[in-house]
C-alpha cells in the first residue's frame, strides 16, 4: 500500500454531515460510553520567555477517528505554572480540507465547562468540557476555537502537529471564517476530543514516527490516522488516540547538555513514556488497547542530544517495555508491541553497529517472548530487503530514519486488524 492514490484512499473519511441543533449545546445525561477520537500529548516548552497570546483566538484543526452524536473536548494547562483563563470555546465541523480552518455552516456549537462559557484552568491541570450535541462522522475534521482574553503564556502544547492551525485577533470563536494573524503547526492548550460511542480506543504510544514526522502537513498521513481509516473500511468501531511525541524516549526525560543547541528544543520531547503513561494513555476515554513503538531515541539520543551517561542496553529497554505491559494490564488494556524500524545511515547520527545490535535484540524479544499480547512487525514492513538494517528507499523520507507518507501507509497496512476486533 505505497502509492499516493492508496494513501489518499486510506486517509479519506465519510461524508461530513451535522445535526441542525441550536447552540448552546450542553447535552447533560449519563457520563459513560465516551471514547477518545483524537489526542495530542502535551509537553512543556524550552527555557526562556514563552510565546504569549492576548485577546486572541486560536483555531485548531483535529481529525477524528471515530464518530458520535456528542463530543467532549479536553483542554490542558498541565505544564502551566499559573492559572489559564479561557474566555470562550467553540467547536464546529470543518468546511474544506488542507489548510482550511473554516467552519461548516450550521455546525458551530458553544462549548461549556460545568455550564460555564468562561473558565479558569488551574495550573498543572486539564479541564474536560460538558458534552456537546454535534453529530460528527468518523474521519471528519473539527475546528476548535479557544479565545484567550488575558495575556497568556503558551507553556503547554503539542509542539509537532503536522497540521496548520491559526491565530486571529479578538474573540472570533463563533465565526465561520477567521482572518489569521499567524499560522502555527502546534496544538496549544488542547489535548483531546472524545465521542459518545461505547467503542474502545486504541492508544498509540510512541515517538516522532508515531507523531507523524516528515509526513505531508495537513494530510493526516500519520500511521495511526491511516490505521483508523482501515478500521472504518473494515467496519471496526475503534477510536485511535495518537500520543506519539517527537523525540520521546521510553526511559529518560529530555536532558540536553547546558549550552548545547538541544536546549532550544529538547523540552518538546516530553517526559519519558514511563513517566507520562498514566496521563497520556490510561486517562484516554475508553482506552482498551495499547500499541507501543518506542526505543529508537533511547538508542540514538545519548551522545547526540543527551549525555553519554544515559546510554541504555537492550536489557534496559526490555525492562521498560515490561513495565508498560504490566501497567497496561493493571489498567485493563491489551498491550501490543511494535518492532523498531531500521535506521542505518541516518542523518541524525543514531546508527552505530552497537545500536543495531541492541535494536535487533529488542525486536527479537518483542517478536518471540510472548510477553506482549500481540506483535506488530513494522520493521519487517518497511526494511530494505537487500539490506535489512536500512529503510527501503520507497519508504524513506530522506533522513533514513523516518518513513515518508508511503512508509506510513505500509506501517498501517502491516497492523493485523484481528488484534482489535
Amino acid at each position: 500500500m505505497s502509492t499516493r492514490r492508496e494513501i489518499l484512499a486510506l486517509a479519506s473519511g465519510a461524508a461530513v454531515t451535522a445535526a441542525a441543533l441550536p447552540a448552546p449545546a450542553y447535552a447533560g445525561g449519563r457520563d459513560d460510553g465516551w471514547t477518545a477520537t483524537w489526542a495530542a500529548a502535551p509537553t512543556t516548552v524550552p527555557p526562556g520567555p514563552p510565546a504569549e497570546l492576548t485577546a486572541q483566538t486560536v483555531r485548531q484543526v483535529v481529525h477524528t477517528s471515530l464518530g458520535g452524536d456528542r463530543i467532549r473536548i479536553r483542554l490542558t494547562n498541565e505544564f502551566g505554572v499559573t492559572p489559564l483563563r479561557i474566555g470562550e470555546v467553540h467547536v464546529a465541523i470543518r468546511a474544506g480540507s488542507g489548510a482550511s480552518t473554516d467552519a461548516r455552516p450550521g455546525t458551530d456549537r458553544r462549548v461549556t465547562f460545568g455550564g460555564r462559557d468562561s473558565v479558569t484552568v488551574p495550573a498543572g491541570s486539564p479541564l474536560v468540557s460538558d458534552p456537546v450535541r454535534l453529530t460528527v462522522p468518523p474521519g471528519a475534521d473539527l475546528v476548535i476555537s479557544i479565545y484567550l482574553p488575558e495575556r497568556t503564556a503558551v507553556t503547554t502544547l503539542a509542539a509537532f502537529a503536522f497540521q496548520e492551525n491559526v491565530i486571529a485577533a479578538g474573540n472570533v470563536t463563533a465565526a465561520a471564517h477567521v482572518t489569521p494573524t499567524s499560522t502555527i503547526t502546534q496544538y496549544p492548550f488542547l489535548s483531546g476530543v472524545s465521542v459518545s460511542s461505547g467503542a474502545g480506543a486504541v492508544v498509540t504510544l510512541g515517538d516522532s514516527i508515531t507523531n507523524g514526522a516528515n509526513t505531508e502537513t495537513n494530510a493526516n498521513h500519520r500511521w495511526p490516522d491511516l490505521l483508523a481509516a482501515r478500521f472504518r473500511a473494515a467496519g471496526i468501531r475503534r477510536g485511535v488516540a495518537n500520543v506519539g511525541v517527537s523525540g520521546n524516549r521510553l526511559l529518560h526525560d529530555p536532558n540536553p547538555a547546558p549550552g548545547s543547541p538541544a536546549e532550544t528544543f529538547a523540552a518538546y520531547f516530553a517526559h519519558s513514556a514511563l513517566r507520562r503513561f498514566d496521563r497520556d494513555v490510561v486517562a484516554q476515554p475508553g482506552a482498551s488497547y495499547l500499541v507501543v513503538l518506542l526505543g529508537v531515541n533511547d538508542l540514538g539520543h545519548p551522545g547526540t542530544v543527551a549525555p553519554l551517561t544515559e546510554i541504555v542496553s537492550a536489557d534496559d529497554l526490555i525492562w521498560g517495555h515490561r513495565q508498560l505491559i504490566t501497567r497496561a494490564r493493571q489498567a485493563g488494556l491489551r498491550a501490543y508491541g511494535a518492532t523498531i524500524l531500521p535506521f542505518k545511515g541516518d542523518t541524525l547520527g543514531f546508527y552505530t553497529p552497537e545500536n543495531e545490535r541492541k535494536r535487533s535484540a529488542l525486536n527479537r524479544w518483542i517478536r518471540t517472548s510472548g510477553e506482549y499480547d500481540g506483535v506488530i512487525d513494522f520493521d519487517a514492513a518497511v526494511r530494505d530487503a537487500a539490506d535489512p538494517e536500512r529503510l527501503a528507499a520507497a519508504y524513506d523520507s530522506g533522513d533514513h530514519l523516518h518513513p515518508n507518507d508511503a512508509g506510513m501507509a505500509a506501517m498501517a497496512a502491516a497492523v493485523p486488524l484481528r488484534l482489535f476486533r
